[in-house]
């Protein structure tokens, strides 16, 4: 067994774009530039967007965070999105979901330019990628891919099994894994909530995505022998001991389903760095198309 390490990875990924951007800065180009919005002071959407601006000035990201009330209203966040969109020194936009109950999401996701919807949640960016178009891909799932990329795990001809039919992450990751591309060419099997004989399904599985937010669903008894595992979920649970007060479990049994695998993401430490990564790399192929 060996881990997919998205700290490893991302910070290639990252110190691959601070040449970059270094070598655009010595050539008088301009640089990235990240605007995020926080509404509310949600605790894990606070930690979130700390990690993002923390990464973006590991890379040399230009970044922009934008605090708002919990009680703002949809059209002073769509006022503010509007002005973001009109400002040609910003290449990507980012706000921080979950929202607030007062706010529908759906309306300010469809807001955002999509040409600087770098989250890949916006329905044109989309629809691109399920023609097969080039576009932003919504960051989860291009992480995955991204990982999949730097550890060179080959999914041609492989069955994925992907437990998650969100928009953020079973959706997208079940086209991008199906694409005539590497990483890509997977026969994907899409499971969800009603999906008949789960466990038989996910042994057939070369490689098992967990996206369904149920920590330790995933057990050895599910898993084949020399499968790759990618745990995409991420909970807080009490844990006392913790000086936070909690600590933070996958959708996947760890300690059971290690020794099955020939690779597995570790939580934390595996799918979350990656997802950052992603958005940098949205961010920077916007600011490059304006260069």
């Amino acid at each position: 067994m060996e881990l997919l390490d998205g700290k490893k990875a991302s910070l290639a990924i990252k110190e691959e774009l601070k040449l970059e951007i270094a070598q655009l800065s010595a050539e008088g180009k301009k640089i990235p530039h990240l605007a995020a919005i926080l509404v509310g002071n949600h605790p894990a959407s606070e930690t979130y967007v700390a990690a993002k601006v923390k990464a973006c000035e590991e890379a040399g990201v230009k970044s922009t965070l934008i605090r708002m009330e919990a009680e703002t209203s949809s059209l002073k966040l769509q006022n503010t999105i509007n002005s973001l969109n009109n400002d040609p020194d910003i290449d990507g936009i980012l706000v921080q979901l979950p929202l607030p109950r007062h706010i529908n999401e759906s309306e300010i996701i469809y807001s955002i330019d999509p040409d600087k919807d770098v989250d890949g949640f916006h329905p044109v960016n989309i629809g691109k990628m399920v023609l097969g178009d080039e576009t932003f891909f919504p960051a989860t799932p291009y992480g995955i891919l991204l990982l999949l990329e730097h550890f060179k795990i080959q999914t041609k001809g492989k069955h994925a099994v992907i437990i998650g039919r969100s928009n953020i992450v079973g959706r997208p990751l079940s086209i991008l894994l199906s694409r005539n591309k590497q990483p890509g060419n997977c026969t994907v099997t899409l499971c969800h909530s009603y999906t008949e004989n789960l466990k038989e399904i996910c042994l057939q599985a070369d490689i098992l995505v967990a996206a369904l937010g149920k920590p330790e669903f995933v057990t050895a008894d599910m898993v084949k022998e020399g499968a790759v595992v990618i745990d995409v979920g991420i909970t807080r649970i009490e844990d006392a001991s913790k000086k936070s007060g909690f600590r933070l479990k996958g959708d996947v049994h760890f300690d059971s389903v290690a020794p099955r695998c020939s690779w597995i993401t570790p939580v934390p430490g595996g799918v979350g760095p990656m997802t950052i990564a992603a958005l940098l790399k949205n961010t920077f192929t916007s600011c490059m198309q304006k260069n």
